[in-house]
């Protein structure tokens, strides 16, 4: 009897240890998928609904198109083989499992922060917590000599940090959040800063607005005017929640993908730590008096320009026939928006009262999607194929642009056809291809001038 109640204490002690084990392990993916969630790795690496996290997404870069890669637990096509050790020097030093170097689209610089324990726990959360999918991507492939990946252990060199976060004793525990998880897993830097010449990111301009792709990211520092610092903790803590702050921004292209699938799913003192780091961040390199780009334009038509009237003729004006066909069903005649905020208006709009006007030429072209709680946002893009419907060419969405932008937001920012072509294209391009490109040409220039100088001395 003593064996059998020594035999069964014994089951049940290690019956609790594997529950109390599996319990363990269910908390450590379940703060992985968190930590996945806030780092927004479906926004480059989810193609398809259906197949999370598989790759296959083209991102589009100033130096060419870079393919997102597969990295379900897939041990043909993903990251399946993958050691913690080699999991964890791909997110902080950028390196794949093979030795290959990875291009910073991937956000490894941010990474690089990320805690051993918060690593350890996207690593349990991609092995156990994604489903495996079987399916290989496109490789990318950047125009010489930028596809030589081994070049970049010398950036890496020049601009890659130690990995690690060194919290400021000087500050609350909030703050130390929010600058980890600004700086770490969110990388807003990554969009929001401005890059050099090298496309790093210059940390003395951080946060000040820098265009990607299409879209510009602009200044999230504290400076009152270019930046947010007239709103309210809980001003940046909606926007972040809902994508939307009313009669001030609403969110669009990459930012409406964070909110989407990232920032509305963060917890209430994670986003108001990130609020309150936000808020410390200092601005150097802007101007901080004058009209925030938060406040500027007003309430007004053009309509008898057109439509003409009892007593006087109509007076072209393409600019409101473009606002009137295309804009005014939603945004009101007056660019007021509606009442409950859905459709917002086009004065006091960051869209309008930008410096550059990236923002309101991509929205104009490539509409607006953005889902949250609230339900879901949905602008139709006005940049479709010719012959379709919706379609307006560059010079239509000049004039309309310029039209919005004299009445309802900065009067003192003007687009050109030129410009739309070039937001059309996917953006500015890095001169650095052809820099690099025109580097080599001339190293193997002078290599080859060398060896005939060597050639023609020893036959002299």
């Amino acid at each position: 009897m003593l064996r059998f109640k020594q035999s069964t204490l014994a089951l049940m002690l290690a019956f609790s240890s594997v529950t109390v084990h599996a319990a363990s392990d269910d908390a450590l993916v379940k703060k992985g998928e968190y930590l996945a969630v806030a780092a927004d790795c479906t926004a480059c690496h989810t193609a398809s609904v259906s197949q999370p996290f598989a790759g296959g997404k083209v991102i589009a870069s100033p130096v060419g198109e870079i393919i997102a890669t597969n990295i379900t637990p897939s041990k043909a096509d993903g990251i399946g083989n993958y050691s913690e050790q080699q999991f964890a020097d791909a997110l902080r030093k950028g390196i794949r499992a093979d030795g290959a170097h990875l291009y910073p689209a991937m956000p490894y610089t941010a990474y690089a922060t990320l805690t051993d324990e918060d690593i350890h726990a996207l690593y349990a959360y991609f092995m156990s917590g994604v489903q495996p999918v079987d399916h290989p991507t496109a490789q990318t492939h950047l125009p010489f000599p930028l596809n030589l990946r081994f070049s970049m252990m010398f950036w890496n060199a020049l601009f890659l940090n130690a990995p690690g976060y060194q919290p400021d004793t000087a500050q609350t525990a909030s703050w130390n959040r929010g600058r980890y998880l600004v700086e770490g897993a969110a990388h807003c830097s990554t969009c929001h800063t401005p890059r050099g010449f090298l496309m790093q990111e210059k940390t003395d301009a951080a946060f000040t607005g820098a265009q990607v792709g299409p879209w510009f990211a602009p200044n999230i520092t504290a400076n009152p005017v270019s930046g947010f610092g007239q709103w309210s903790q809980q001003d940046l803590i909606t926007y972040l929640r809902t994508g939307r702050l009313a009669g001030k921004a609403q969110a669009a292209g990459s930012m409406a993908e964070a909110i989407t699938h990232s920032f509305q799913h963060l917890s209430d003192e994670d986003l108001m730590a990130i609020a309150e780091y936000m808020q410390s961040v200092p601005d150097h390199t802007a101007f901080a008096s004058g009209a925030s780009r938060f406040t500027q334009g007003e309430a007004g038509n053009n309509l008898a320009a057109f439509r003409g009237h009892a007593f006087a003729e109509p007076v072209s004006d393409e600019g409101a026939r473009l606002f009137s066909g295309n804009c005014a069903s939603c945004h009101g005649s007056s660019g007021q928006g509606t009442k409950d905020g859905f459709y917002p208006s086009l004065f006091h709009n960051s869209a309008t009262a930008e410096r550059n006007s990236s923002n309101l030429i991509a929205t104009i072209l490539f509409g607006v999607e953005r889902d949250t709680a609230q339900g879901n946002v949905f602008m139709p893009p006005f940049g479709a194929q010719p012959n379709a419907l919706n379609h307006l060419d560059n010079q239509q969405i000049a004039t309309l642009s310029n039209w919005i932008l004299h009445r309802y937001g900065n009067q003192n920012v003007t687009v050109s056809p030129e410009q739309v072509a070039e937001i059309r294209q996917g953006g500015p391009s890095s001169p650095l291809v052809l820099l690099a490109q025109s580097g080599v040409v001339a190293a193997v220039l002078l290599v080859i001038a060398f060896i005939l100088l060597l050639i023609w001395r020893r036959k002299r």
